[in-house]
């Protein structure tokens, strides 16, 4: 039924307002654009996002929704680098009052039940866990669910932390920042030594780390139907 609903989504396609751009690090960048009535998505699922106001090689990407179904925008964040894409460069050439036309939204990357859940970022990856973070504030039922968010960057960059402090300071919800590979597996032991598969994991980064992060789980005994991945490609 899921992959029905996901085809039917990506046919359906409609304009989005651009709004504005922020800067949130020195590689990192969030674009706002305003949100359709009719436009809503589950907290953690990705869309299609199809440059119009110019001509490139390849103008439809991927990209999850950072923003909450409860917040009035549609929001974009992505590492922008010395030598960006074509994709890239015409996102950073938007300017308030121009469109881009999306699809979507698509994939089960979000929170289905009660179960504890542990939310493993990898940099980027960050992006669908500020959505179903903010859902589950906005929702106050955070404060029902045993939530831990892990947000892994050897970089230190932490986008959103401002924003994830709050949320944790408002919540129960639990989030840990880590710079190394080893604080990051003796976190996850943590829960999964209390846990084990009555818990959810959900691994969000780039495909290498969440290919690796997938595998240390279930070298751990988690079953492989436990874990959720969202990997990032660059583009």
């Amino acid at each position: 039924m899921s992959f029905f609903k996901d085809l039917f989504s990506i046919f359906k396609k409609r304009e989005l307002l651009f709004l504005e751009s922020q800067k949130e690090s020195e590689d990192v960048y969030s674009f706002l654009f305003e949100k359709d009535k009719d436009f809503t998505w589950k907290a953690g699922q990705y869309g299609l996002f199809t440059i119009t106001h110019k001509k490139i090689k390849n103008p439809t990407k991927p990209f999850s929704i950072a923003s909450a179904p409860t917040e009035n925008i549609v929001k974009l964040t992505t590492r922008i680098g010395d030598s960006p894409s074509d994709y890239k460069k015409a996102l950073l050439e938007l300017k308030p009052g121009m469109n881009v036309k999306a699809s979507g939204p698509v994939g089960t990357f979000y929170i289905q039940d009660n179960s504890p859940s542990l939310l493993i970022a990898g940099g980027i990856g960050i992006t669908p866990f500020r959505s179903i973070l903010k859902q589950l504030e906005a929702e106050r039922v955070g404060d029902g669910k045993q939530v831990e968010l892990l947000y892994f960057d050897s970089n230190k960059s932490f986008i959103y932390k401002d924003e994830l402090d709050e949320i944790a300071n408002q919540t129960s919800i639990s989030v840990t920042y880590l710079d190394s590979r080893d604080d990051l597996h003796q976190e996850m032991d943590t829960f999964n030594a209390l846990y084990k598969n009555n818990g959810k994991y959900f691994i969000a980064g780039p495909k290498s780390m969440v290919d690796s992060i997938s595998s240390y789980l279930q070298k751990n005994d988690v079953s492989k139907r436990n874990i959720k991945k969202d990997s990032f490609f660059g583009y």
